[in-house]
């Protein structure tokens, strides 16, 4: 029997996050109450980042304009963001799972996956799953699902079955009987795009998808129709990955208050994102050689574009200049954005990585990499604002991504880091 067959895994996923947090801080205002968290609630415009259950009732949901919510909802509570707020409860329900194993992978700041496989100490699976939501019920006030199965895959889709406040337990050998009859979109992992070009196979269900030909699949999918292929038998071999390890890509999102359709309020916002993961990648002491755009318009359909450059950095003008190549040259002006990203892929450790400096930058590279030491270091101690270039001043949308009580991204994961290095200390 595979290791892979013998895992435990838990994925726990907190449940209508930042409304939730907002209830446990002041459950006076918030608690028991249709909430919602929106970008830009002085404005009464922008889109919702999420709902409360209360809320859903009424058919609000995430990624509405916060005029359509209102309308479904004309009671409906705005919240501003507090990512700040949302950090701290973050990290509180991440120290709970730590407790029972080393092996957590934040997935993003409102979900982790967790490895019991060598926790029998603390009880059995479903005693443990228990344990984790009660003690995040009691002391953070906070609803969690929890999904229990022999993998990942099935942990994510377990934890989805029943929501809020739920353990949910899938077995492998209950994957054909309880999902077989499914669409395939409800396979995690599959896209509406994805679903719709297995329907013009006339592949409808996870298990018409399962009973597929893996040869056509790939022919037709590359190595994404093996995944498929197996993730709709239930098998996913991908081990739980501790976040203490290096990062394998920094990133930052933000949602855009308002859609975006002026070549230069995209670079002002392409700008700020360039300089907050550049800053990221610096404070973890790495490099990289990728840049991927991710772009999303006011459809919630989404575009990745990706560039690989010749030489490793972590200087944020050039991460600037190579987002905005991607974005002019797969992206039309006029047409509306609703969200923009950038993250940084290909990282190596810089004290490790050979810089090849040529005639022009091998003296002034050194005083470049002191000057930017040196703002690091004020804007690490007086804050983001504290230096700043030309291009980054204004009050437009792009300058909160500055602000981290109110940014915030499913890509960071670094406050994370530091918190379970210390966890791990227990074991």
């Amino acid at each position: 029997m595979s290791d892979s067959k013998r895992r435990i895994i838990l994925h726990i996923d907190m449940n209508a996050f930042y409304c939730s947090v907002h209830a446990a801080e002041q459950p006076e205002l918030y608690k028991g109450k249709a909430t919602a968290v929106a970008g830009s609630v002085e404005l009464r415009k922008g889109i919702l980042v999420t709902s409360s259950y209360e809320a859903r009732a009424f058919g609000v949901r995430t990624g509405m304009t916060v005029r359509q919510a209102l309308g479904l909802c004309p009671e409906l509570i705005l919240i501003a963001p507090d990512f700040d707020l949302y950090r701290k409860y973050s990290k509180g329900f991440m120290q709970i799972a730590g407790n029972y194993t080393p092996l957590v992978e934040p997935v993003s700041i409102d979900e982790c996956y967790l490895d019991i496989t060598g926790s029998s100490q603390f009880g059995t699976p479903l005693e443990i799953a228990d344990t984790i939501r009660r003690r995040v019920s009691e002391e953070l006030s906070l609803p969690c699902s929890i999904g229990v199965a022999p993998n990942k895959l099935l942990a994510k889709m377990a934890s989805d079955m029943r929501k809020p406040n739920a353990v949910t337990v899938l077995r492998k050998r209950d994957f054909p009987a309880l999902l077989w009859d499914k669409p395939c979109q409800t396979l995690y992992g599959i896209g509406s795009k994805t679903a719709d070009k297995l329907l013009r196979l006339n592949i409808r269900t996870i298990g018409q998808l399962a009973a597929a030909d893996e040869r056509m699949l790939e022919e037709r999918f590359g190595v994404y129709g093996a995944w498929m292929k197996k993730a709709a038998h239930g098998a996913d071999d991908a081990p739980v990955e501790p976040v203490h390890e290096a990062p394998k890509s920094i990133g930052h999102t933000t949602t855009l208050p308002e859609n975006l359709t002026e070549r230069e309020q995209y670079h002002r916002v392409l700008l700020n994102l360039a300089d907050q993961t550049a800053r990221r990648l610096r404070h973890q002491g790495m490099v990289c050689r990728t840049v991927q755009l991710t772009i999303r318009d006011p459809d919630m359909r989404t575009i990745t574009r990706s560039a690989t450059m010749l030489e490793a950095t972590d200087d944020a003008q050039t991460v600037y200049q190579e987002s905005c190549r991607l974005m002019d040259a797969h992206w039309n002006a006029g047409n509306p954005v609703r969200l923009l990203g950038v993250t940084l892929q290909t990282l190596t450790a810089k004290k490790e990585t050979p810089v090849q400096l040529d005639l022009f930058s091998f003296e002034r590279q050194p005083k470049q990499d002191k000057l930017t030491l040196a703002m690091d270091k004020l804007r690490n101690k007086y804050g983001e604002d504290a230096v700043l270039t030309a291009g980054m001043l204004g009050d437009d949308p792009s300058s909160l991504i500055r602000n981290k009580q109110r940014r915030g991204t499913s890509l960071q994961k670094d406050f994370l880091r530091e918190n379970h290095s210390r966890n791990e200390n227990d074991y």
